[in-house]
């Protein structure tokens, strides 16, 4: 995963204030001046093959427990990939919503990094409500990591800003 490195998550955050599970990463991007939608785009816009079918076998798990399908929604208004918008500023964009076991939360966060580019960090904010959520965190997250870290690193590479 090109050049994305773990950052500590600030907890309370404001995006979801109860959040009681975080993670953060952040990667330099060489496009100057990017807008937060723009990185959101970019990075969950449009998922590798391979996190589609994850997102497909999770929704068919989850399913029997009545929790809500996370489909991706390419060019929809008012979301990011499978994600709805929460918020919008130009530095700033929340994505997320809430369920029976769980409520989350992805903050995309761009800064400049002088003439390196832009930096973009993603948070993701859970407020785990029962058990459930707890165990359904514990099993998503090695595979979370997995799909931030690449989606994020996509930001990293020239021929995926200029397009």
């Amino acid at each position: 995963m090109a050049d994305v490195f773990p950052e500590d998550p600030a907890l309370p955050h404001p995006a979801l204030l109860q959040a009681d599970w975080a993670d953060r990463y952040a990667v330099i991007s060489p496009e100057q001046g990017m807008p937060a939608i723009r990185a959101a785009q970019l990075a969950l816009g449009q998922s590798p093959a391979w996190v589609r079918r994850l997102l497909d076998l999770r929704n068919r798990v989850v399913a029997p427990f009545g929790l809500k399908a996370a489909e991706m929604k390419l060019g929809e208004a008012g979301s990011v990939g499978a994600f709805p918008i929460v918020s919008e500023r130009d530095e700033q964009v929340v994505l997320g919503f809430n369920d029976r076991h769980l409520d989350f939360r992805i903050v995309i966060d761009v800064a400049s990094a002088g003439a390196a580019g832009s930096r973009v960090s993603v948070t993701t904010l859970v407020d785990r409500h029962n058990a459930f959520g707890r165990l359904y965190i514990l099993a998503v997250t090695p595979f979370h990591r997995l799909i931030v870290k690449t989606t994020l690193g996509r930001l990293a590479d020239p021929a995926v800003v200029s397009r």
